[in-house]
């Protein structure tokens, strides 16, 4: 990054104290989520809102082996990380993919606009994570797990104060925190309404990798979208042909209280969806099956009887049973 000069460096010093100051006040971390995470960044991971180092970089090696430890998600992902560009690119903004673990690991800027952003450490392999550089869009979204803005002056570092981040993250099928999808800019006149409307384009974008990632997953599965309390889009679950859950998403293991990740002992979608008013899972399961035999043979009852394996006189009384007319 260029040496700041003249009222840059005012505005950093000003930026420091403003930091030290805020992190000494007992209420602070009370008052503002942003000011929590100062704290934290001093407190518990010993930075310096000063220091003007770039951040860490890992080397190609470590960085090919984090993609690959990926699996499907960053093939998954690529196609809406060039859709989601494709809308904010020309704004002078870069799209960034990372890794739980706030490692950059996929893409997007202009070529007028690379250099800009390899000085501001925006580039692959680079480490932030809140414990590397502090308050950040990427770090601080995957400490909080929620979708963040952190414009300007409410990073930790004063050496990235000109820049404006919009973060959210994305979990993976198992549950689990997979990444963080960024919109970040260095425009000195980008606005807080912006950057709000960029936020709702990269929250949609990282629901509908992890809607993809999770389809991915359960490739012979049948994927029911939830009818919960949440407003989450993204609340799927995955159901095998015995009508058994083999898998939901982050939102729907929170909304159904099926542990926030980790494998899910098997149980009935009914029992989930509240479905099993009325007959027996048993019932509607025979009720289903006489009804696609009959369907399947044109009404035909001798032809549907064949085909289920049973008499025609057996076939009558199971149909009296069930309804059947």
């Amino acid at each position: 990054m260029p040496a700041a000069s003249g009222p840059a460096i005012a505005t950093m010093k000003d930026h420091v104290e403003t930091v030290l100051r805020t992190v000494q006040s007992a209420s602070a971390p009370a008052l503002s989520r942003i000011a929590a995470s100062w704290r934290r960044s001093i407190d518990k991971h010993g930075l310096d809102p000063a220091a003007r180092k770039p951040p860490q970089r890992i080397g190609d090696d470590q960085l090919y082996q984090r993609r690959e430890e990926t699996g499907a998600f960053l093939k998954i992902a690529a196609p809406k990380l060039d859709q989601l560009f494709g809308l904010v690119g020309q704004s002078g903004c870069t799209v960034l993919l990372t890794d739980a673990e706030g490692v950059i690991l996929d893409q997007r800027c202009t070529s007028a606009d690379a250099d800009i952003f390899q000085d501001w450490g925006l580039s692959q392999g680079t480490n932030w994570s809140e414990a590397a550089v502090g308050t950040n869009g990427i770090g601080t979204c995957l400490a909080e797990e929620r979708n963040l803005i952190v414009h300007r002056q409410e990073h930790f570092l004063a050496r990235n104060v000109g820049m404006s981040c919009m973060d959210a993250p994305i979990y993976g099928p198992d549950g689990r925190l997979a990444g963080a999808l960024d919109v970040s800019s260095a425009r000195s006149d980008q606005t807080e309404a912006f950057n709000r409307l960029i936020a709702a384009m990269v929250s949609q974008t990282a629901r509908q990798i992890e809607i993809e990632t999770f389809r991915a997953a359960f490739p012979g599965a049948r994927i029911i979208v939830a009818d919960g309390e949440s407003t989450d889009n993204a609340m799927l679950l995955a159901v095998d042909g015995d009508d058994i859950v083999l898998g939901a998403t982050r939102a729907a293991r929170k909304a159904f209280g099926l542990g926030a990740s980790g494998p899910l002992k098997p149980l009935p979608a009914s029992d989930l969806l509240g479905r099993e008013d009325g007959p027996s899972g048993f019932e509607k399961a025979e009720r289903a099956a006489v009804i696609r035999a009959l369907t399947r043979a044109g009404g035909n009852v001798s032809e549907a009887a064949r085909a289920l394996g049973i008499g025609r006189a057996t076939l009558y009384r199971r149909m009296k049973r069930l309804g059947i007319d």
